[in-house]
Parts: structure tokens; sequence; C-alpha cells
């Protein structure tokens, strides 16, 4: 095909656009064991309840580190396997041996360090397919293109989901090991997922062809013309003084040193100290970018993002807050179900027994049946969210979820917890595409990478407040009992519906109905 500067990216058939994503399908397969079995081992080789949170916090840590920096990297790649492909390409080995190795930890602190590896590789390799669809799919698919991640995502989640339950019930494959081990049902799911998540990825790496840089300006300037004009630009020369940024480092390092000085002063729980020591590292990481100015590196990595970071798009500003709620929600839902479930509702009191891995699998069960709904819900997000626009489908579905978690604590059998799950995954499907939907449309190609690794900063920061506050506030205000975490996550999926109902977009894409 000829490229002009007036061409206009082409419609992708239905099989392509399945290529594009199906990778997507092995990256969630093993981010759910991650999630589903991750507290169950921690709690095995010794873990705490107030604790499990903390030690989770390894996971957006990670995120908020490797998405912006591979999103950059990723902008400004162009090799024999293209532009996005090496990302997860070689994300996807080493999550591969990461799943591997982790059920495998003798210790809690092997564990824990082996989080941290595990989610890091998953960040490597998730981050680019998100910038894919923006790539590859013109505006008017991007939505469908978003839709069908989520598709596979909850593929994905509910088979890895239900793994443990069929490697014991259907395998016969025991679920429990001697005190302190981990059980063989949960090693052997870990090992499957390994295979299939290399499997999945390495099809789209070879079924997927990526369009050259120059493809990509040609498309990209006959969209912003001819798709919609007033689109705002995003890849603005407006530069970020070194003097705006100092300002921005004072006031915020500030704040972190007097909050760390009341934390120590009135000896409040030492895990709240990482919010502050972050603030204090963020002022300092503002400080040498103001050096960098200073010192006419323009063009430097942390330069680049700290400016994009500031003058984000609007419609980024306002997700914020959305997402701030939404993901404190699932944290604390990947945190505490199955200590929720197997001491609420099964009445385990240790992590040894046949009753507490009984109630683990059942747990796992109902992430399986949470990605169930999250597939028909992806459907039907698709074909509905036209109609009644992006911004309420978001808030009725954030609303649903919020029911759901909400209702763990009414509920007493636990057969009927999959009803309460179901709910939970209308919101999951929504929280995994909309968002990038109601964003995906304002960015530029050239930032599309970058921008997409710093909306990530809007799922990470919650989930650190999430993994500092929440161990406290359940051991210090509702005397340990897990059950209290889901009803925080429900309190929280309310505030995130009535939050999205403010998002006001861009003029042209309201005229088109995209509300």
């Amino acid at each position: 095909m000829t490229v002009t500067k007036n061409t206009k990216k082409p419609m992708l058939g239905f099989w392509q656009i399945w290529n594009l994503c199906f990778g997507f399908m092995g990256i969630q397969f093993g981010f759910e064991l991650q999630v589903g079995n991750v507290s169950r081992i921690f709690q095995t080789l010794g873990a705490n309840i107030d604790d499990i949170a903390i030690l989770w916090v390894a996971a957006p840590l990670t995120g908020l580190i490797v998405q912006p920096i591979i999103g950059y990297m990723s902008d400004r790649t162009w090799s024999t396997l293209g532009r996005r492909r090496p990302y997860f390409f070689y994300g996807a080995i080493l999550s591969t041996l990461a799943l591997l190795i982790m059920p495998n930890s003798s210790v809690l602190w092997m564990a824990a360090g082996m989080l941290w590896i595990m989610d890091a590789s998953f960040n490597v390799a998730m981050e680019p397919f998100r910038a894919l669809v923006g790539d590859m799919l013109p505006k008017k698919q991007q939505a469908l293109g978003f839709a069908f991640q989520t598709f596979f995502i909850g593929v994905g989640a509910t088979v890895a989901g239900a793994l443990p339950w069929v490697m014991t019930n259907i395998f016969n494959v025991p679920n429990v090991a001697s005190d302190g081990a981990i059980p063989p049902s949960v090693m052997y799911t870990f090992y499957t997922g390994g295979a299939v998540l290399l499997t999945s990825v390495l099809w789209t790496v070879f079924k997927t062809k990526e369009y050259s840089p120059d493809e990509l300006a040609a498309f990209n300037a006959a969209e912003a013309t001819l798709v919609n004009p007033q689109m705002p630009d995003t890849v603005t020369d407006a530069i970020v003084t070194a003097d705006v940024l100092s300002r921005m480092a004072w006031k915020i390092g500030a704040a972190g040193v007097v909050l760390t000085g009341v934390i120590t002063w009135y000896g409040l729980d030492w895990k709240l100290s990482i919010l502050t020591y972050g603030a204090i590292i963020f002022s300092l990481t503002l400080f040498y970018g103001a050096y960098q100015k200073r010192s006419d590196k323009q063009a430097t990595p942390l330069i680049q993002i700290t400016d994009d970071l500031i003058i984000m798009p609007r419609v980024m500003r306002q997700l914020a807050v959305v997402q701030l709620f939404s993901w404190f929600a699932m944290f604390a839902m990947w945190s505490y179900t199955t200590p929720a479930v197997t001491s609420y509702h099964f009445g385990a009191m240790d992590t040894v027994g046949q009753l507490y891995n009984t109630g683990a699998d059942w747990a796992a069960l109902l992430g399986a049946s949470r990605n169930v709904v999250t597939i028909i819900a992806a459907i039907f997000i698709a074909l509905l969210v036209e109609k009644i626009g992006r911004r309420k489908m978001h808030a009725l579905n954030l609303t649903l979820g919020s029911i759901g978690f909400l209702s763990f604590y009414l509920i007493e059998n636990p057969d009927y917890l999959i009803i309460s799950m179901g709910l939970v995954g209308f919101a999951w499907a929504s929280i995994l595409s909309i968002p990038y939907s109601l964003l995906s449309s304002a960015l530029d190609f050239r930032k599309m990478g970058l921008y997409m690794g710093i909306f990530n900063f809007f799922i990470v920061i919650p989930q650190i407040i999430a993994a500092v506050v929440l161990g406290p506030i359940l051991q210090h205000v509702f005397n340990g009992q897990a059950i209290y975490g889901l009803m925080l996550a429900g309190g929280s999926l309310f505030i995130a519906a009535v939050a999205v109902l403010f998002i006001k977009t861009e003029e042209a894409q309201d005229q088109a109905g995209h509300k």
C-alpha cells in the first residue's frame, strides 16, 4: 500500500485484531496467577494478615518505575521485530521464568523478592500492548481493540483463576502440603501459566506486522486532519522550566519531610512512611530534572517524562481521580479476597489445614467467575457504549462492582458469593477498557507509549496507598478482619462511579456521541 500524508490508517479485520490482542491473554493468565495465589503463598510461608498488603507493595512500585520507561523507550524503538513487539517478546520470556521460580520459594523473603521480579517482567510485556492498539487501529476501531483486549483478559484470567481448583478436583493434585510448603496444586498451576504466557505472546509477535515510523506519521497526520480536527495537540512545544520543577520539588519534598516527622514523633505505623519517603524521592527526582534543564540537557528521558507528566492532556487529569478510587478497590480485592473468604465464610483459623485450603481454592474459583462475567461484560460494553455513553456506562459498571463488594459482608453461604463476584466482573471489564478508550483519542502517536506509561501512575499510586494504609486500618480499626478490606473496596468503587460523571470530554468527541 502506498502511504501519503493524506492516507488514513486502514480498518483491520476481525482476525487481524484477534491476533493483535491475543498475546494479552497470556500476560493476564500470569497476572491472575499472581493476584490469585501470591497472598496464599505469603500466608503459607508465615506472613501475618496485617503484613499482606505491605508485601504486595512490590507490584505497584515496579509498575510505577517500569511502565513509563518502557513506554518512552518503545516510542523510540524500531528493530526487525518492530516498535512494541520486542518489549513484550523479551518481557514474556522473563515472566515465564519468574512463574517457574515463584512457587519454589522456600521462605517469605524469597517469595516477596520474586514478586518484584515477576511483576517487573509483566510490566515490560504489558505496557506496549496498550500502545500497540493505538498504533495499529484507526480511532474508530480503538474502542473495539480495547474491548478485544478485555475479552482476552477475561479468558486468560478465568482459566488461571480456576486452575488451582481444577488441579485438585479434576486431576487430583494435592492442595495441602507440609507446614510452610507450597501445595503441589499451586506449583503445577504456575508451571502451566508459564507455558500459556509464552505461547500466546509469541503468537502476537509472529502474527502481527507493525507499521513503520513513516507510515505511522502519515496515518496519524491524516487522522488528525480528517477524523478529529479539534483533537488537542499533546506533543506541545511548551517546555516546563527549571524554576517550575524546582518549586514543585520544594513543595513536595517539604510535605514529605514534615509528614515523616509527624509519623516518627507520634509513633504511627512505620508503613505510612513509605508514602512520605516516596514524596521525598520524587522531589529529589524533580530537583535532578531541574538541574538537567539548567545544564541544557533538554532531551533526557527524565526531562521528557516529567515534562509530559506536568502538561498531560486534560482528560488524563480528570481520569486520575476515577483511577485512584478504582484501583484502590482492586488492590483491596487482590489482597483480601482469599483471607476474607477463608476466615469469614469458611471459618478457617490457620493456613495449614484442609479448611483453609478449601476456602482458598473457592476464592480462586470466585476470581474465575468474576472473569467469566468480564468476558461477557466486555461484549456488552462494545455493543452498548456508543448508545449509553462512555461515562454513564463506566459509572453504571463501577456501581455494580461496589454493590458486589459490599454484599460479601451480608452473604453467609459462600456458594452465593459467585453473584457478588459477578457484579465485580462488570466493574473490572469497564476499568480495563473504558478509561483507555476515553484517553486514547487525546494522544498523539509519537507519545502513545510514554503517555500510556504515565497513565499507569494513576493505577500504581492508589495501589501503593492501599498497600500502605489497608493493613493498619484493618489491624487498628477492624481488629484484623479481612472482610472489611472488601467493604472498603466497595465504598471506593462507589466514589469512582460518582467521579466519572464529572469527566469532561473534548467537544468534538461529545458531538460524536463519545460521552
